[in-house]
């Protein structure tokens, strides 16, 4: 059996980024999510985490017990600083960096992953990003922070994400990041075996017109948002991939549907590079959203293979010395 990591994630959300990391190798010790239909979602999809997880607020999480955990991942809220909101960063409500670097201190993880949107890359907050890096390096880790596109991971989907990582410093040498070289299905290629599940005749006229891959999914907020493809701007790109972004399908089209179709949660979760056998508890408002919000999995993994690599080779060089001193 191949040697294994552990780890701990913030705001798991519907286990996007817990995917990714189940993939390179690492053991989750804790998944600490707030909101309930997500909890569920993960024990629903894997029952050995059950015990695992935390459905609760991380501001009351007390990561003591994991001091010397290798990983520390998470995903934290994006509206603070998306340029689809207020942009009010450190001064937003949702904003939970502080909370994340109080965990990070106390468990002091070999190495960080978070995940947040392209908004955060601007002027701005240059300062904000400044303050994670001196705090971070304040805790003996060197920080860094990459623009990663989902598409170039082999996601069907053009969803830019901010990836910060941090390493503690004698580590950080050896770190490299993912090149992310994978062609990216089109929504057509995609969605053709769901699209055609429901016997359309149309379904292989639309794979050639769905000759692209999507725009950004937007999750919306608990106060913003609902079952849709986002605002007027976002629709207006799903319709030059003869996709319907008003709102969200229940089922595939029948077989003399006539029109532009309208995505289920299931093809939007393959479009946000989900298995297509993970289901999402909760009505489609709530499920919807869990996918919206989610960091892809294959760049969850993609990153987190890099951050494992490095992490087992000073595991393994450690294993050596000892055995030799021995």
């Amino acid at each position: 059996m191949k040697e294994r990591l552990t780890s701990i994630e913030l705001c798991a959300g519907a286990g996007g980024q817990a995917l990714g990391l189940e993939a390179a190798r690492f053991d989750h010790l804790a998944l600490v999510e707030i909101d309930q239909y997500c909890c569920q979602t993960l024990a629903h999809n894997r029952p050995k985490w059950r015990a695992q997880i935390h459905c609760s607020d991380l501001r009351q999480f007390d990561a003591r017990k994991f001091r010397g955990v290798d990983l520390l991942a998470a995903g934290l809220p994006c509206p603070p600083f998306s340029i689809a909101g207020k942009q009010l960063g450190a001064d937003d409500e949702r904003n939970l960096f502080p909370d994340a670097l109080r965990i990070i201190r106390e468990c002091q993880p070999r190495a960080v992953m978070i995940e947040n949107v392209r908004g955060i890359l601007g002027a701005v907050f240059e300062d904000f990003r400044g303050g994670i890096k001196r705090e971070l390096e304040s805790l003996g880790y060197t920080a860094d922070f990459r623009l990663l596109n989902a598409s170039d991971f082999g996601v069907p989907q053009l969803r830019p994400r901010v990836v910060f990582v941090a390493l503690q410093k004698q580590l950080w040498d050896e770190f490299e990041w993912p090149k992310g070289r994978k062609r990216a299905s089109t929504v057509g290629e995609t969605l053709y075996p769901l699209m055609s599940a429901g016997g359309w005749k149309g379904a292989t006229r639309w794979k050639g017109r769905a000759d692209s891959i999507a725009p950004t999914i937007v999750g919306g907020s608990k106060k913003h948002g609902g079952p849709d493809l986002g605002p007027t701007r976002a629709r207006a790109a799903w319709k030059t991939l003869s996709v319907d972004g008003g709102k969200l399908g229940d089922a595939p089209p029948p077989k003399d549907f006539v029109g532009l179709p309208h995505l289920t949660v299931p093809m939007v979760a393959l479009l946000q590079g989900f298995p297509a056998d993970w289901t999402f508890v909760g009505k489609k408002t709530h499920a919807y959203r869990q996918v919206g919000n989610a960091f892809p999995p294959p760049v969850a993994a993609a990153v987190a293979k890099k951050i494992a690599k490095v992490l087992l080779a000073h595991r393994a060089a450690g294993s050596s010395l000892n055995e030799s001193v021995a």
